[in-house]
């Protein structure tokens, strides 16, 4: 391990460079008891207590409190590109091109680019960015997949209460406490966001907030979340997006959840007024899927509240012979499979 540290640091990338190297290596492992953290040159302007926190970025099993010592490396996981609240920060390089969960892919598949939580325009990492767009970009990674480890008590049909979630000692990326917003910013995030990515509910006088979909916490039941879809007719179109990268890798394995509970469709292609969610605007590849054979072979299909098709397939995967047709987007040419 010294021997590696020492290495990255003292090669001719920049100290920069050599840190995020370094992040990257450290954040698949646990830190040996019997590491020299004087091995770290302090040229690298970088803690040893820090890196191995940074165990947050791919993993919360070290997560305890976030009112503790650890709740900056919590608020470093929550803006981090692997948890997918960071705009344009190519979130899916590691989740979606076969190295780890993401949504739709097959062995390799899944999106690529960067994909924030929130609704609102595309900033980048840094000062500046909205206070409610950055707050609606925590509410998607707290209520799709943290909600559990942070003492949350979520309903199996995704819903917290407000006022729970608002006791969470945890920063949003724009480095405001999630205590300071208010009841107002909670709704504004939600009517903000352009995907209907949460939803509110008011029940005995208490506010409710969920994730619509996308959710990878396994209490979440899919018949609870969704609204079941029993014919074809319920579902036109059902298509899913991807890359052609990523082409091969699905007519090999079938798409896949990945670390999700679903894989996603969207009802309708990407120019088409009333989709709002259901893939991403830049995919080069559409994947139809025979909805009818499907249902009539026992899979499940649902309907989210933003109109996201999704289905947990058998044992996680949406074989291939259920694809009906695949062509390339924009120009709509067929593609032989």
């Amino acid at each position: 391990m010294e021997i590696a540290i020492r290495m990255l640091f003292s090669s001719t990338a920049s100290t920069n460079n050599a840190s995020r190297l370094l992040l990257r290596f450290c954040v698949s492992i646990s830190p040996p008891s019997s590491i020299n953290a004087a091995a770290i040159p302090s040229s690298a302007n970088i803690k040893y207590s820090s890196l191995f926190r940074f165990g947050a970025l791919t993993s919360m099993d070290n997560y305890t409190n976030p009112s503790s010592s650890s709740s900056n490396s919590f608020s470093a996981f929550a803006n981090s590109r692997t948890s997918g609240c960071g705009r344009g920060s190519n979130r899916g390089t590691q989740m979606r091109d076969g190295r780890g969960g993401g949504r739709g892919g097959g062995g390799g598949g899944g999106r690529g680019g960067g994909r924030g939580g929130g609704g609102g325009g595309g900033r980048g990492r840094g000062g500046g960015a909205d206070k409610i767009d950055a707050l609606g970009r925590l509410l998607s990674r707290v209520l799709r997949h943290m909600a559990v480890e942070l003492g949350l008590n979520m309903r199996s049909d995704g819903y917290v209460k407000v006022d729970d979630l608002m006791k969470l000692d945890i920063k949003t990326f724009a480095n405001i406490p999630l205590k300071s917003h208010t009841i107002d910013d909670i709704r504004e995030a939600v009517r903000r966001d352009n995907k209907q990515r949460h939803g509110l509910l008011e029940e005995n006088g208490e506010l409710l907030i969920r994730a619509n979909q996308g959710h990878t916490i396994k209490t979440v039941e899919s018949e609870s979340l969704l609204k079941p879809i029993l014919s074809a007719e319920e579902a036109p179109v059902c298509v899913h997006g991807t890359y052609k990268r990523n082409l091969e890798s699905i007519l090999k394995s079938g798409l896949k959840r990945m670390e999700r509970l679903h894989v996603h469709f969207s009802s309708g292609m990407p120019t088409d007024g009333e989709v709002i969610s259901g893939m991403r605007r830049d995919v080069n590849i559409m994947i139809f899927l025979d909805v009818g054979k499907a249902l009539k072979e026992g899979m499940k299909f649902y309907l989210s509240e933003n109109k996201v098709i999704l289905t947990e397939g058998f044992n996680g995967i949406v074989p291939v012979k259920y694809i009906m047709k695949i062509e390339t987007w924009p120009g709509r040419q067929p593609v032989p499979f």
